[in-house]
Order: structure tokens, then sequence, then C-alpha cells
């Protein structure tokens, strides 16, 4: 089956998320510019709770973002001993504090940490995760501003990678808060035809066949089978799994699937760049809301013009 014609998002039907990031950060950091000029600079502050190695390695990655665009990034280590209170005690002064754009709070938290409670705490105009529930409630209305990072740049590299969604078919499978409900909304914004699986679902592999969009975040290595893809179609992977042989893989049968698909995200390297990009985006659309500067260009112009 033919891949989706080469361009400069696409090579023999690989959808290269850092590349795609690449764009969505160049408008950031002009903006950064001209706003330094004016003695504006932006500030993130990133919350991390515990020791977690994963955790620590995605923070690491968000800071190093952050100043590749421009962003002040203020990183605030707490012990895994914090009680909940000391965590809302701290989000509340971010909130307070004129200074900060922007609130993220690295999930997981540790066990006996409400996260429904410290994603409620946040200002929801410094909530660059787009986890709030206003910003949530919002997305589902269509008047959303600040949207979840992850849902949201899978969305821009199928429109990076000229994918037609209106009137598709689409599946997504994981029905997570965080990834697999937004994104389904996005779609379904779109006006693509939406089926959520998740693992009571019976025949899955007979609802991916049918798919010709498929977005994954399930969390399971190997999960979706290379020859349930149906010929030509578009696969968005948002697994990230480490084997025991410290190989990283997604959720799907990549070599397999690649074979089939019009197009296919890698892992690592195809949504987790877009993560962090996106997350750049909202912490430029937080500042510039909040400081009454109006809207960025909508980030698909990066590439549009």
């Amino acid at each position: 089956m033919p891949h989706l014609q080469d361009s400069w998002a696409v090579t023999n039907g690989i959808l290269h998320g850092k590349l795609v990031a690449e764009r969505v950060k160049a408008p950031i950091r002009q903006q950064t510019a001209l706003l330094a000029e004016q003695g504006i600079t932006l500030t993130l502050a990133v919350v991390r709770v515990g020791a977690d190695p994963a955790s620590e390695v995605y923070v690491r990655g968000k800071v190093r973002a952050c100043a590749e665009v421009g962003i002040l990034s203020r990183h605030h280590h707490l012990d895994a001993t914090v009680t909940e209170a000391e965590i809302v005690a701290l989000v509340e002064e971010l909130n307070n504090d004129d200074s900060v754009d922007g609130i993220l709070v690295q999930l997981p938290l540790p066990r006996g940490i409400s996260e429904s409670r410290i994603i409620a705490a946040v200002d929801p105009r410094k909530d660059v995760d787009g986890f709030h529930p206003l910003n949530l409630g919002q997305l589902f209305s269509g008047r959303s501003l600040l949207e979840p990072c992850t849902p949201a740049g899978c969305m821009l590299l199928l429109e990076a990678a000229g994918v037609p969604l209106s009137g598709k078919r689409a599946v997504v499978v994981g029905r997570s808060v965080i990834v697999g409900r937004p994104v389904a909304q996005m779609l379904v914004r779109a006006d693509a035809t939406v089926t959520m699986c998740h693992r009571f679902t019976e025949d899955l592999g007979a609802c991916i066949a049918q798919a010709d969009v498929v977005v994954v975040a399930a969390g399971v290595p190997g999960l979706i089978r290379g020859s349930w893809v149906k010929p030509g179609a578009a696969i968005i992977d948002v697994g990230i799994n480490r084997l025991p042989t410290g190989k990283l893989t997604g959720d799907v049968e990549f070599e397999e699937a690649h074979a089939r698909a019009g197009v296919i995200t890698p892992v690592p390297g195809g949504v987790g760049p877009m993560t962090v990009a996106m997350l750049l985006w909202n912490t430029l659309v937080a500042a510039m809301l909040r400081r009454r500067l109006g809207m960025p260009r909508p980030a698909a112009q990066a590439w549009s013009v």
C-alpha cells in the first residue's frame, strides 16, 4: 500500500514529530523575543513531587525546551513526603505570583496525593497542561484556549501530514482524561466519526480495521497489531513503553503497521516532541491572554504560510 505523499513532515510514511515541533517552536521563539524587547519575560513554573525517574527526565526536557525558545523556567522540586496541603499552598503561591505565566504540575504524583485536587487548585488562566476542569469544559463546549498538550499535538501532526478528517472514521484507543477523551472530542470537532475503545471493547481488531485514523494511548506495548491496520490509514501512536531490553516502543506494532499505513508516527520522535511544543505554545497563549496582549496566530500557520 503506498504511503502518503512525502512532504516536509512525512518521509516514506513516517510522520516526524520532531520536524513539526520545530515548526511550532519557531514563532514562539520569535514572539518571546519581541516581548523581551518590551521588558516582558515569559515564565513557566514546574512543580515536581518525589523522585520518579521518568518525571525527572520529562521535566529536564521541558526545562531545556523552555530555554530554547526564550521562556524562563522555575523548577520547584518537592520531597515525596510533602503533604497535599503543602502542594496546594505552593500552587496558590504561584497563582498569585504575577511574574508566573504558566504552571505545570508534573504527573504522576505520589500515592496518597489527589491529582484532581492539585489540578483544580491551578489558576485556569495559568493551566498550561489544559487539565483544569474549566479548560476541559471549554474544550467540550468548543470554546477552548488552553487545550491538553498531547491531544493538541496529535491534531497538529495530522494537519501537518495533510490527513483528511471530515467524514472519516477515527478510532481512539484509551479513554484517559489526559489524552483519550480530549483527542476524541477534537476529532469530533474536526467532523470525524469517532469510536472510543478501551479495555472492555470487544473485538478491538475489527474496530481498528475500519478506521481511517487511529490514535492509540493505552500504555500497552504492541497492543495494536499491524495486520489490523486499514491500508492507507493514519496512525498516531501516543504510547511510550520501555521494554526489558531498555528499548522504547509504542502501543502499535510499528514495522507491521508501517507496511500498511498511509502515515505513522515513530516512537520515540513522534508525539513526544509535540507534547513539549504545545506546552510552550500554551505558555505563550496564557501569557498573552493574561497580559491582555491578544492571541498569537494559530500554531498551524507556522507551516501553512
